[in-house]
């Protein structure tokens, strides 16, 4: 099932002490994406629930949170309660993810996997129709500015092939590098929602490098 293309910047390349005004010069944005670093499962440290539900209250915008913490069972509810549209929590950092996505998805929010960049699609591929999204990271988890990874592009052609032969609507994110010199290929690969940083935040004019990352990921 085709999705329309979604553009999600990541405030993780935005101006932190200016976040209210930064989420402002993205108008065009489909999304906002909240990078939550816990300095545990990551080895960086960024915001949590208050910042998330601060942001909330300042855009009508689709809060897409990722969660890059250790036990992420305990602590999507938070989320939730800020204003979360989807959570999305990694396969690594929990034994029983399936139930973790449950407890999204009852609450009302959309649940979203996500796998680093070294561990393997296979032994996730069975359960995508638990979940709303699933997320490709490109860069290895926990800082902005990385170099794509073009490599990880197979991982998002098989939950690809998953996703459509199961006719799901789920979405296929990915995250790390995305740019306008690499959006295409994953946009060749199958994915249809993109996480973008320092290339929309780092641009004379952010909204219009949403604009064309949009462009070419649907050209």
């Amino acid at each position: 099932m085709s999705h329309p293309v979604v553009i999600a910047p990541s405030i993780l390349s935005a101006d932190f002490a200016r976040l209210d005004a930064e989420i402002q010069r993205i108008p065009d944005a489909d999304w906002i994406h909240v990078d939550v670093m816990d300095g545990h499962f990551v080895p960086n440290l960024t915001i949590g629930p208050p910042v998330a539900k601060a942001i909330k209250k300042v855009t009508d915008k689709p809060l897409d949170c990722h969660l890059m913490i250790e036990d992420p069972g305990r602590w999507v509810g938070d989320y939730v309660e800020a204003g979360a549209t989807n959570v999305t929590f990694h396969v690594e950092a929990t034994n029983d993810p399936v139930s973790i996505a449950r407890k999204l998805r009852e609450s009302g929010c959309g649940a979203g996997l996500t796998l680093k960049p070294g561990t393997s699609a296979e032994n996730y591929l069975e359960m995508v129709s638990e979940f709303d999204l699933v997320l490709i990271m490109s860069v290895e988890p926990g800082f902005g500015g990385q170099s794509f990874m073009p490599d990880m592009l197979d991982k998002a052609r098989a939950f690809r092939a998953e996703i459509d032969r199961l006719g799901l609507d789920t979405r296929l994110q990915i995250d790390g590098g995305i740019s306008a010199d690499t959006i295409a290929q994953a946009a060749a690969a199958g994915c249809d929602t993109y996480v973008a940083g320092s290339a929309v935040y780092g641009a004379e004019d952010p909204n219009e490098a949403v604009r064309t990352l949009r462009s070419l990921a649907t050209s």
